[in-house]
Parts: C-alpha cells; structure tokens; sequence
C-alpha cells in the first residue's frame, strides 16, 4: 500500500523511513570567525522549521544543556504571517553550538523579557520612537512640521542615550522630562537638519536629496528580540526627479546598530531609466575624532556630547559590496552607496555612550563596528535537521 494512498485516506500511520512530522530539530551554529560574537541573532525560516508544523509562535529552543531560550516569530515581510522565529546565542571565536527546537505552548511574554520595542507617538507630534537594551532612537512624523512652538521638516534620525537594559520610551514621554538625566540617561542630542545618526537620502549631481517628516508608520515585530517597522514618505525631488520611500528599519537586543532598508518608487516616464545612488549620513561635530575603513564599508567617530553629558561614538556601516565612496556636505558625513535593480538600499548605522560602559573610547568603538562588518560578510551558519 503506497504512501499517498494512506494520506488520501486520511490515516496517521508510521512506515519505515517515513514521518509526517518531527517531534524536534537540530540546529547547528558555527561561528567562522576568530572573535567573541556576543548576541548574535539565528533565524529560523518557515520552511526550515516546517517539520514542527506552521504555528511558529509555539516554537521553542533549548540550547545544549537544556536551558530554554527566549524566542520570538517575526513577521518579517507585512502579510501578517509569522515567516521565522528568532533566537540569541553569544559564541566564542570559531564556535560550534547546538540547540533543539521543538513545539510547546504558545509564547505569551511579560514586560520584563522585553530587550527590543518600539511605537508611534502620537502624543508627542507623530515621533516614532524604538530602543532595545542598550540604545534608543526617534524620527519625526509629519505633526512635527506645522508645530507652532519649534517646527522641524527632517527625516533624520535622533538619538536618546540610555545606560540602563530596561525599556525606557513609554516612560520618558509619560514624564516628560526626558532632557534630563535622572539615572538613566535622557535626549542630550540635537539631530535638527542633519542626518543624525544613519538618516539618508539619495545622492545625484554630487549632493544630497531627503525626504520630508515620514506620513504613516507601521510595526511588523515589536519585541521581545527585534523591533521591526516601516516608515513611509511622500515623493520628494531627486534632481529633477519625483522619489518615493518606504523605509524599513529593525533593532535586535543587544545591538548597537540597526539595519535600515530603504524601498524607492522613481517616477518616471515610461521606458526611461533610472539609477538610484543611496547616501547615508553621521552629522558633523566640532572636535571629533572620525575614521573609516573603506574596503570595509564604515565609518566611525567619537565625539563629545551636548550639556557635558560625557561622549559617543557613532557609525555607518554599507551592505557587503553595496559601499561606492565617502562623501560630505555641510551638515553631514556621508557614505555614497548602491542601490539595488529593484531600487533597493541597506546600511546599518547606530551609536554608544561611554557612560553606558559598553564602549569608554573610540578604539573600542571602531573595533566593534569593524567585527560587525565582517559579521555581515561571514553570518552565523546555520543547519537543521530533524530526528
């Protein structure tokens, strides 16, 4: 009697060599390079994980000695189903590290798990504001623009300096106090017309062209591991040209970087090409200290910091391949990069404070930022098998 003819039937039966689904997978992480690679993040796809079945918010992880690690499913492309579950894992230079996964309960967190978040704040004209355990962000929504007090029309990205892991956002607005530090760090940075810290834009007639305040938002994971939205803009002018944007950008816990994913819409005649260049930015500040490494995509500097709040380094880093060259105007430090054929640009940028102790100096600083762009040319690998 064949397979197929007992699955129309409807039967569960157990043939040699055949099972209709795993009771647990095995998964295999190898570290390829020769450093410490703390929180790192493994994805799990869809597909890797179908032996389990399709309810990815039931997946759990354990790793080899049997400690259950915090998960999360990601609904990482906006249809609103789960396609991956998301895992952490530190790994030591050229590690090797086993974890099994397995179907359980469906995960319902508590607010003390939460290492990623984000939302819109409407309350505080249309920001949109995010963090994860060691850094915070907000841009600026469209309310901003005709506010009677202190109107600013910018897509850039500011920066809120934290030093301690708990989420801090819904706090700092509900108090409104957030200029001050009252232990846990406050908003010491003025981001203005700059890029701030990693906004972009596009880059034609060798200067740069940004959008106004973003219009509409939308979250598509918002913890415990990653926060994950997108930002939309009106078309705005390229050098003669009409550009539309959606911005996507994600924060994992643990990172000091986040991963921004611009998707453009020229507006052109029909038939007429059009190449895209990508120009993200750090703005400038006086008495910083700024290196690059352009074989591998990145800049990095060190600066001090408004109301004598101590000093941070910031940075840029280009996808693998994607880095063209550096560039400036009078705000901003640039990175010139690709944009894909399907008129798509990634980068990462993102920040530390050194009373936040992770980083005290701009050598420890740019180290970071150098291991994570080798991180992005040689990922965690990944293999599954089921049992």
């Amino acid at each position: 009697m064949s397979k197929a003819y007992l699955l129309s039937l409807g039967l569960v039966v157990a043939l040699p060599g055949f099972s209709l689904a795993a009771t647990e997978l095995t998964v295999k992480a190898v570290n390829p390079l020769p450093f410490a690679r703390p929180s790192q993040t493994l994805e799990l796809t869809a597909e890797q994980l179908a032996p389990l079945g399709r309810e990815l918010a039931r997946v759990h992880v354990r790793d080899a000695s049997g400690r259950e690690l915090l998960c999360q499913a990601v609904d990482s492309d906006g249809d609103y189903v789960h396609d991956r579950v998301i895992f952490q894992a530190d790994f030591a230079a050229n590690e090797e590290k086993t974890f099994t996964a397995v179907l359980g309960e469906r995960w319902v967190y508590t607010p003390d798990q939460f290492r990623a978040y984000g939302r819109f704040v409407r309350e505080r004209f249309d920001d949109f504001a995010w963090e994860n355990d060691r850094i915070a962000h907000r841009t600026y929504g469209q309310a901003l623009e005709t506010w009677q007090n202190e109107p600013l029309t910018s897509s850039t990205i500011d920066i809120w300096s934290k030093r301690t892991p708990r989420m801090v956002i819904n706090e700092w607005y509900m108090a409104d106090d957030y200029h001050v530090d009252h232990g846990e760090g406050a908003d010491f940075y003025s981001a203005g017309l700059s890029r701030g810290c990693g906004g972009n834009g596009l880059w034609a007639a060798d200067q740069l062209w940004v959008s106004r305040n973003f219009r509409h938002s939308r979250v598509l994971a918002n913890g415990p591991i990653r926060v994950l939205f997108e930002l939309t803009y009106e078309p705005f002018n390229v050098n003669g040209i009409s550009v539309a944007e959606v911005k996507r950008i994600s924060l994992d816990a643990g990172q000091h970087l986040d991963r921004f994913e611009s998707r453009y819409v020229p507006y052109t005649r029909p038939g007429q090409p059009v190449t895209l260049t990508m120009a993200a930015g750090l703005k400038k500040v006086s008495g910083e200290q700024r290196e690059q490494n352009t074989e591998r995509g990145w800049i990095a500097k060190w600066e001090r910091m408004e109301k004598n709040a101590g000093n941070q380094g910031l940075a840029l880093v280009a996808n693998p391949g994607d880095f063209q060259s550096l560039a400036e105007d009078r705000l901003n430090w640039l990175m010139i990069s690709k944009v894909s054929a399907e008129n798509v640009g990634v980068y990462w940028a993102g920040f530390c404070w050194d009373k936040a102790g992770q980083f005290t100096s701009l050598d420890a600083w740019k180290k970071y930022v150098d291991e994570f762009s080798q991180g992005l040319r040689s990922p965690i690998q990944l293999t599954v098998s089921s049992r």
